[in-house]
């Protein structure tokens, strides 16, 4: 079946269940008008089903490849590409003065859930140049966003974000990447970086690297680290693409999905780069990035369930084992848990943005606090939704599922590496627990407290479904108090399990929203994912509260498995 952009559903969210609405009055986004908002969905959807979604099996069947050292893309890729650059999604979101449109981050994150699900591989380009427009936005010189800026806003170039090395994954602060000062205001950058995505590129005339690295009296850890740009090839004194820098792709990685994705073994090889930021500050700029694809990656987690549960629904309704399997309980139960769990997952995401929007436009604390509480739920919950309804999604194929040529396989595929990168989902939990609550648990607390003033507001229209919200919120703002009462290491341990009853929770009440304002379809989808879903945080916040001393008491031969002494 063909992929087909979610367009009515994102808008009911947009207008009914997230406070969306609320930016067109602001300044800031006073362009973002329920037209303006309608003709950009419908323009995506369109792009997204049309153009983009039939190059999603050549990046899986034809994956990117290093020929004498050359970059080759997917067949196709380039020519789409070129529809996003030219059609001006890169630049949704940034900034008018460098060629943007300045419309909110909400429309950008609706934009990249059709983009995702349309094909993922291709996707990533967009993302990480978005990231680091954002980055160069808060961080660069006047200089580097004059020269930077108009070229990635518009497409024409491209950007990765050069992080991980073999010996310094999650802990960063291990890399060993360092910058020589050149003498003239630009340095030379040595060093190798792995897993970078779309590292290299014959789609855009240049590649721009923002590289983490040490300057000679770079303090040890996280502390001294900078942050570099290091482009492909030098501007000239026009700004076009000038020589050739000193680094080149080692190899590229052979990987689980996303193959049409270039996933490169960078070398930077006494690189001419040039300061993003203080000197040693450049952990704080590159999270700047971080934080954008954090949500961005949430958001590709729920593109890709729902063109994993489309593929589903149609092959339900075509195989006929004693009548079509979508009248089977099981399956019928499968696939509507699965609907029911997007819808939570792409509202959550779509409150993230328009929480990040609404600080961006305001300037209020509460916003921004609200933002970076809900950035890490997004992430973790919208990638293990991806995850869940993938799988689920071969397995409403069956032994189909399993057969290459469905196409069902690749989803699980490629979406199998959302939960992993821009911060696994354990980091994201244990970000959660940690500095999230630091505040002592305020950001968190004003949530539930909506939550049980919009179970209330339920009542009249669906009592049952209110009651059972309600007491959910209760029961999390219990464990939310006892995250808070307990030791950090007590709090990693339940890391995980405290963000899935969360997510639950929200879920919940984004489905109670719906209910209220939509028709018999949206009561119907809450009611399953309030009866089947929502209960399972109640055993996530069991597991939550039961801390680390019996994971502690484990000898590590036992976890490998050994015979006992």
């Amino acid at each position: 079946m063909a992929y087909r952009a979610p367009v009515e559903q994102i808008a009911f969210i947009l207008n009914h269940v997230v406070p969306f609405g609320r930016l067109a009055d602001t300044d800031r986004y006073a362009e973002a008008t329920p037209e303006t908002v309608s003709a950009i969905l419908s323009e995506a959807g369109k792009l997204t089903s049309n153009v983009i979604a039939p190059l999603n099996r050549n990046g899986d069947l034809t994956p990117a490849r290093l020929e004498n050292g050359v970059l080759r893309s997917s067949p196709g890729y380039a020519e789409g590409f070129r529809a996003i650059a030219e059609g001006g999604w890169v630049g949704l979101s940034a900034d008018p003065e460098y060629g943007g449109m300045g419309l909110p981050q909400a429309l950008n994150t609706a934009v990249a859930d059709m983009m995702s699900g349309a094909c993922l591989a291709l996707q990533l380009n967009p993302l990480l140049t978005q990231g680091q427009i954002e980055a160069l936005e808060h961080h660069a010189s006047d200089e580097l966003k004059a020269l930077y800026l108009p070229r990635l806003t518009s497409g024409d170039w491209s950007g990765s974000m050069n992080l991980t090395e073999p010996q310094a994954g999650s802990d960063v602060g291990a890399l060993t990447t360092r910058a020589e000062p050149a003498g003239d205001g630009t340095y030379r950058v040595t060093g190798q970086k792995i897993f970078i995505t779309w590292g290299d590129s014959d789609v855009t005339a240049n590649v721009c690297h923002l590289v983490l690295a040490r300057l000679p009296d770079a303090a040890p850890g996280t502390r001294g680290i900078s942050l570099f740009m290091v482009p492909k090839f030098i501007p000239d004194e026009n700004g076009d693409p000038g020589a050739r820098n000193s680094l080149h792709v080692v190899s590229l990685e052979h990987k689980l999905g996303i193959h049409g994705s270039p996933t490169c073994v960078m070398s930077f090889d006494g690189a001419k780069g040039w300061l993003v930021g203080e000197e040693h500050k450049g952990m704080a700029a590159m999270f700047t990035m971080m934080n954008a694809a954090r949500l961005g990656v949430g958001t590709q987690g729920v593109g890709v369930a729902e063109a994993a549960l489309q593929q589903a629904v149609a092959y339900a309704q075509d195989r006929n084992q004693m009548g079509p399997i979508i009248g089977h309980p099981d399956v019928r139960r499968m696939l509507a848990t699965a609907r029911a769990e997007v819808f939570a997952a792409r509202a959550l995401c779509l409150a993230c943005a328009t929480a990040i929007d609404m600080a961006r436009a305001t300037g209020d604390d509460d916003w921004a606090a609200r933002a970076a509480f809900l950035t890490p739920i997004a992430k973790a919950y919208g990638t293990d939704v991806g995850c869940r309804v993938a799988d689920a999604g071969v397995q409403v194929h069956g032994g189909m599922g399993y057969i290459e040529e469905t196409g069902a396989a690749q989803y699980l595929r490629d979406v199998r590496i959302t939960p992993i990168y821009e911060g696994t989902n354990g980091i994201q939990a244990m970000d959660l627990v940690g500095r999230k609550l630091a505040d002592g648990g305020d950001a968190a607390l004003r949530l539930l407290d909506e939550a049980g003033d919009d179970a209330r507001k339920a009542h009249a229209i669906c009592p049952e479904m209110a009651d059972l919200v309600w007491q959910a919120t209760e029961a999390l703002r219990e464990g939310t108090q006892a995250m808070l009462d307990s030791g950090m290491s007590d709090r990693f341990a339940g890391a995980v399990p405290y963000l899935h009853a969360f997510a639950r929770v929200l879920g919940a009440v984004y489905h109670i929203r719906a209910a209220e304002n939509g028709g018999e379809a949206e009561r119907k989808l809450a009611r399953v994912y309030i009866s089947r879903v929502l209960p399972r945080m109640h055993a996530d916040l069991a597991e939550a509260r039961a801390g680390v001393a019996d994971l502690d008491a484990i000898p590590d031969e036992a976890l490998a498995g050994a015979a006992p002494a």
